[in-house]
């Protein structure tokens, strides 16, 4: 069975100017920035999709994403779990 990720429920996301948006753990007081990509990412982070889910949404709703789009997914994801921000939900 694979794990899809999926956002801590704790967190509060806050979408600023630009699509650009702040993350806010209430428990820490710490808070982490987005860029508008972040934020499509996190958005997908429902425990319904796999990060090969969310590569091909990133795909098909953005210009120009690099042919390693899924390495990339899978190093902010693992920097999120870091975090705290982000946990994993085993699919059936």
């Amino acid at each position: 069975m694979a794990e899809n990720p999926i956002a801590n429920p704790l967190i509060v996301l806050r979408e600023e100017f630009d699509d650009w948006a702040i993350l806010f753990d209430p428990d820490t007081g710490n808070a982490f920035g987005l860029n508008p990509t972040g934020v499509f990412v996190w958005k997908l982070l429902d425990g319904e999709h796999s990060l090969e889910d969310i590569s091909a949404e990133l795909r098909t709703n953005a210009d120009d994403v690099p042919e390693e789009v899924k390495d990339h997914l899978q190093e902010f994801v693992v920097d999120l779990e870091k975090q705290g921000l982000v946990g994993f939900e085993v699919a059936r």
